[in-house]
């Protein structure tokens, strides 16, 4: 087992994620706001680069703008093992939503380069550009890049201010980023859990069995405006009073669902709206997932039809867009019995929990079989600044990354 930089190299990684959400690498003095080729963002990529060079990795980027640290192995040609996360924000965010996973995979490496040990293999650190979606209207532009997923057609967007992707990189030469079939052999993807679980069960770290199928919409509601002093109750189609029975309606479904369905109205938005106006129009989101196609299907066609009803009772007009549809990702078994038996030899208890947050592991599974570990944070807080992890679970997280890692190389060997 490697065992250098263990003690510190958690405690590093932590502390570096908190030193990337200050000027120039936030966009933001207050809270971390780091949007994809942003100056902040493209600041962040040249501080980490100078920490993979310290880690013995040799560093470049490829056409999607994801930097690229390369620790070589003993057969520099043969299919590598790529670790990463991504290193853009939310706006108003947290230090370690991403990042984390992008300090403990350098740490890692650093720990096999402090103990002069090269793998078989060739080890990767990638830090994806474009997780969030922050910027511009969607979200893993540049892993489904990599994973060779990416419809050109989805690089032709516009941030708020007008601005093109492609006024800011060559979006023709894009999806050459694309890494060729059997040239990486696994993926693995620290990040913190962004949820309670592990912090209910008393747990640093747990094994991500999968990412939650996820299933989006656009729902619009028309109605008719009319003097909120003159119109008699009884009279009234109002979009906004319908719209708040579909969101308990929402609640109620998911509440009454078996297993882990969670359903969610996350925009609301009444145009024209005014305090003496009944709303003749209101639009907003309807967010379904879960761990299983079918029970997220199945409670997202129930919400649907109780739209359907409500709509008609109020004599409201309905349309309904399904805008994301994301199939669920399961994790490789082999691989996650590898995490289960490296959280093992670090003392701690395995842990199972599928991930209800999407992460860019969901897209690179369609290139090679991927791993997550989740690592605890304080009260589930996440996007948000108050996100916060106990250095001491990053150092446990740390551990278990270098076990795995010599796990995969023995299984390597063996093969």
């Amino acid at each position: 087992m490697v065992a250098q930089a263990e003690q510190v190299g958690g405690a590093r990684a932590v502390s570096r994620c908190d030193a990337l959400t200050q000027p120039p690498f936030s966009e933001s003095g207050e809270g971390l706001t780091r949007t994809y080729l942003s100056p902040a963002f493209l600041a962040a990529q040249d501080r980490i680069a100078e920490w993979m060079r310290d880690a013995g990795m040799t560093v470049s980027r490829d056409a999607a703008a994801n930097l690229v640290g390369r620790y070589e192995g003993d057969d520099p040609n043969a299919p590598l093992l790529l670790i990463g996360s991504h290193i853009d924000s939310v706006r108003n965010a947290g230090a370690y939503d991403g990042p984390l996973g992008v300090m403990l995979a350098i740490e890692a490496v650093g720990a096999l380069h402090a103990a002069g040990k090269r793998m078989a293999f060739p080890i990767e650190v990638i830090a994806f550009g474009d997780e969030e979606g922050s910027r511009f209207p969607a979200a893993m532009l540049t892993s489904r890049a990599v994973a060779g997923t990416l419809d050109p057609a989805a690089l032709d967007v516009r941030d708020c201010d007008g601005v093109a992707l492609g006024d800011l990189l060559d979006v023709t030469v894009y999806p050459s980023a694309a890494r060729p079939r059997g040239s990486v052999f696994a993926y693995l993807e620290a990040h913190i859990e962004q949820g309670p679980v592990l912090e209910a069960q008393g747990l640093a770290v747990g094994t991500v069995t999968g990412i939650a199928a996820q299933m989006r919409y656009e729902v619009e509601l028309i109605g008719s405006a009319g003097h909120a002093g003159t119109t008699a109750m009884g009279l009234r189609r109002d979009a906004v009073a319908g719209m708040a029975e579909m969101v308990l309606a929402t609640e109620t479904v998911a509440q009454d669902s078996l297993g882990d369905v969670v359903a969610t109205v996350g925009i609301v938005q009444v145009p024209s709206g005014a305090a003496n106006v009944i709303a003749g129009k209101c639009a907003f989101t309807l967010d379904v997932r879960s761990g299983s196609e079918a029970r997220r299907d199945r409670a997202a066609d129930e919400i649907l039809r109780r739209f359907r009803r409500i709509a008609d009772a109020r004599d409201l007009g309905l349309a309904v867009r399904k805008v994301h549809d994301l199939p669920a990702s399961p994790c490789a078994p082999t691989l996650m019995d590898l995490l289960d038996a490296a959280v093992h030899s670090a003392g701690h208890k395995p842990f199972r929990l599928v991930s209800g947050a999407g992460h860019d592991a969901m897209i690179m599974a369609a290139l090679c079989p991927t791993a997550m570990l989740f690592v605890r944070c304080r009260g589930g807080v996440s996007h948000n600044p108050a996100e916060h992890v106990d250095p001491v679970d990053a150092e446990v997280a740390l551990r278990v990354m270098l076990g795995f890692i010599d796990r995969l190389g023995a299984l390597h060997a063996a093969a």
